[in-house]
């Protein structure tokens, strides 16, 4: 797939997608001979991996890690050092998550108290 076609699918834009590839986050697997990025489905589903740990508040290296971690469990999915460091993953994405919730939760609240003015 070219960016354009990616770019619709994950709802990043060209300039994310490119700064991604820039930075080695998600690198494009091919490229066309007039160099135009060139992305496979798996390419896309470590984006779609990426794009919803944005919201969570992860950086760039934190997302390395995981995108890393994924890929590797890819090729061997029965490597115990590798689910170790999965479950840690899961338990920091659902702390993170509790805290997004509680924020979501504090900004409820405002919006009622506004309301009563």
């Amino acid at each position: 797939m070219r960016i354009g076609e990616v770019a619709d699918q994950t709802s990043l834009s060209f300039r994310t997608l490119r700064h991604y590839d820039d930075v080695d986050l998600v690198t494009p697997s091919g490229r066309t001979e007039g160099g135009f990025r060139l992305y496979t489905e798996r390419d896309v589903a470590r984006l779609m991996i990426v794009r919803r740990m944005k919201p969570l508040g992860y950086t760039l290296e934190e997302m390395r890690t995981v995108i890393d971690t994924v890929d590797a469990l890819a090729d061997s999915p029965e490597d115990s050092h590798l689910q170790d460091r999965l479950t840690t993953i899961r338990e920091e994405a659902a702390a993170r998550r509790e805290k997004l919730a509680t924020q979501v939760g504090m900004a409820d609240e405002f919006l009622a108290q506004l309301h009563r003015f």
